[in-house]
């Protein structure tokens, strides 16, 4: 089991719980993923009263349990080098809340994890909509794909948190979605680098011509989520 030292451990009064007690999907499976050192392509989606996870890295499947993005999850490196396949049914339809808060029981469960919330003020960007309004488009609206002639990015995801963790990656600062936009988008965003010749494609220009979402400077507190005890290998099934 891995364990952060003795001295970073708070009271346990003070320490919170993980997940709200009593959701808990009827049934779940947990694997690890042994294919390909979780280098592949690897997927995590959420609807229907299903939560399905393939070749998805330990951090990013607690990130999405806790709504946080990935660089906001503290915890051992192998969290990023290890992957998992999760298969779970809850009882019935349940909003998307409450299918995160039962993600967040069976982490603790099958990996016997331990955490906390911290918060900090720290710079940060928000995303919020610009003036003209979102551009985001459901997904399955068939937004067709650019072809890429001139060096540009291509990123593609479906959630918000995802477009902030990119975001904040390329600008080096962490992004804090204000939009208000919930669920599944096809969101496809092309750009060039910073210092490229074509200034105007920026990420953050591309952003507001091509989402219709635009970044804010501020000064917020940030919430983390530390993992004081974690093992790698889950319980059985």
């Amino acid at each position: 089991m891995w364990r952060l030292p003795s001295f970073f451990f708070l009271a346990a009064e003070l320490c919170a719980q993980t997940a709200a007690p009593g959701l808990h999907f009827d049934v779940a499976s947990v694997r690890q993923n042994k294919r390909g050192d979780c280098r592949g392509r690897w997927d995590f989606r959420h609807s229907q009263g299903r939560v399905i996870a393939e070749n998805a890295p330990l951090r990013r499947i607690i990130s999405r349990a806790f709504n946080l993005t990935d660089d906001r999850v503290s915890g051992p490196d192998w969290l990023d080098s290890t992957c998992y396949d999760i298969q779970a049914k809850a009882p019935g339809a349940v909003p998307d809340p409450d299918l995160m808060q039962m993600l967040q029981s069976l982490l603790t469960e099958r990996f016997q994890m331990v955490a906390h919330r911290d918060s900090a003020a720290r710079p940060v960007l928000a995303l919020t909509t610009d003036k003209g309004g979102s551009k985001l488009r459901p997904y399955g609206d068939g937004v067709p794909v650019p072809t890429l002639t001139d060096g540009r990015i291509l990123f593609m995801v479906r959630h918000m948190p995802d477009l902030c963790e990119r975001i904040g990656k390329v600008v080096g600062r962490p992004v804090i979605d204000k939009t208000g936009l919930t669920g599944d988008y096809a969101i496809v965003l092309t750009y060039l680098p910073f210092g490229a010749p074509d200034a105007e494609t920026d990420i953050l220009t591309a952003l507001r011509d091509q989402l219709g979402l635009k970044v804010e400077p501020q000064r917020a507190p940030l919430e983390i989520l530390k993992i004081e005890a974690i093992e790698k290998v889950p319980t059985a099934n």
